[in-house]
């Protein structure tokens, strides 16, 4: 069996991850330039001032692209480039970047699909409280009328914020990202209803700007999958999957209940009680403008069986288990549990907006990178994807996560995710023996996994 003959396969990045150009051509400057300038915050005080250098090579990396045979490149904007003080005067030369990026993409047959946020937040802005002020929607809704109006003749599908779980969380709740603050429970709940308010304010903006556009939201989450075919194990990791886990920022309800169903889940004022934000008249109906589809980041799962309580319990995973360079546990069958948990609940149609592994590449004395756990990881994790959409799931695409080697944030330069392979000295790029295998997965669509 092969996926539907429409779906669409890709790669994604991120701006500050490939880009490089960090000050140049006007770009104003963004939490991660100066998160990464903070001595120890960063592995080997790796920056991503250089990257990849895709700010001057896109054109290089677009033709890998046609080579690869991608139908769509989901990539970021980084809102400092264009907006250097996060509103006002916009910088020509940085949304000029990406209108030829966007023109090249679409004369090699690729379409442009835009994160709005990747987690470069303007330094400007986090001066004035960041997503804590409430005026960041409005913020949040100035740049993307500036993108809208700029890109949206020739870009029709957007996502607005990418993993808000992870710069929520990760960048407020325990610092271990940029900007590196410890908030209150309270100020993180505060700061994730500003985003989520952002969020509506941006599809609104792209409704009304862009002629025909489609617009989707790529959250990420803590997830579970059942340990049995069991009935009462996949009722447990149906519980387990949208139940706020004791690390809540990375909850997936709280982030896409309000969304997609216009409220904020049930428990949740349980499990936060004064903590929760205060919603004024029209928060939820903004919220939950409506979407044409719903991204997922999902690269592993836990698995979980009932407890015999009515609730659920993790169960360890074997001694040995197999692990990606990450140590993020190898699960397949997140492909499966995951998108169909999300499609029962929120009856939207998902796209898979982020899967991969890092894994310890290096050049070998052929000149090639030999990369056989890749291969095994996406043939595993995509049969399962096409096993859910059998069954009935709308899966409609699949960006696999990284084109490239890039900048991965706290880690710096340590983890490869790429299926192209960058020699960050030189900034020569290898396709990887994935690379190759990724491009007959998309000539056969999914048919020779």
């Amino acid at each position: 069996m092969a996926f539907p003959k429409d779906f669409i396969w890709g790669v994604a990045t991120a701006a500050y991850q490939v880009e490089g150009a960090w000050q140049e051509d006007g770009k104003g400057r963004s939490v991660w330039d100066d998160f990464c300038r903070e001595p120890g915050k960063i592995l080997d005080g790796h920056t991503g001032e250089i990257a990849c250098d895709h700010y001057h090579r896109f054109r290089e990396d677009i033709k890998l692209m046609k080579q690869l045979g991608i139908h769509a490149y989901r990539f970021s904007i980084s809102w400092p480039r264009i907006l250097p003080e996060g509103t006002g005067k916009v910088n020509e030369a940085g949304i000029h970047f990406y209108e030829e990026l966007v023109d090249e993409l679409l004369k090699n047959g690729i379409t442009p699909y835009v994160t709005l946020f990747h987690w470069d937040y303007p330094s400007t802005l986090q001066r004035l409280g960041g997503w804590l002020n409430p005026e960041s929607p409005d913020w949040f809704a100035e740049y993307t009328k500036v993108v809208a109006q700029r890109l949206g003749g020739k870009v029709k599908h957007f996502f607005t914020l990418n993993e808000p779980q992870c710069f929520i969380g990760l960048g407020y709740g325990n610092g271990e990202h940029a900007p590196g603050l410890v908030c209150s429970r309270k100020d993180c709940l505060l700061m994730a209803h500003h985003v989520l308010l952002a969020h509506g304010k941006a599809v609104r903006v792209l409704r009304q700007e862009v002629p025909d556009v489609k617009v989707g939201y790529a959250p990420t989450g803590t997830s579970y999958y059942p340990a049995t075919n069991q009935a009462e194990d996949i009722e447990a990791a149906r519980k387990a999957i949208f139940d706020i886990p004791e690390r809540w920022t990375f909850s997936i309800s709280l982030w896409s209940d309000p969304v997609l169903l216009g409220h904020y889940p049930e428990d949740a004022a349980k499990a936060f009680g004064e903590d929760m934000p205060e919603i004024a008249p029209g928060d939820m109906e903004l919220i939950s403008q409506p979407l044409d589809f719903y991204g997922q980041n999902i690269y592993n799962s836990r698995p979980v069986r009932a407890d015999g309580k009515g609730g659920w319990e993790e169960v360890p995973l074997p001694i040995g288990y197999p692990h990606a360079a990450t140590n993020w546990p190898i699960t397949p069958k997140s492909l499966y549990w995951v998108p169909k948990f999300l499609y029962e609940r929120y009856q939207m149609p998902i796209i898979i907006t982020e899967n991969g592994m890092s894994c310890h590449d290096a050049v070998s004395l052929d000149g090639k990178v030999h990369d056989p756990n890749r291969i095994d990881f996406n043939h595993r994790y995509l049969r399962e994807l096409r096993r859910c959409a059998e069954d009935g799931v709308d899966i409609r695409g699949y960006f696999h996560w990284s084109l490239m080697d890039n900048f991965e944030w706290a880690n710096g330069y340590n983890e490869r995710f790429g299926l192209i392979y960058v020699d960050y000295t030189t900034q020569k790029r290898t396709p990887k023996d994935s690379f190759y295998d990724y491009q007959t997965i998309i000539a056969q669509n999914g048919e020779n996994l």
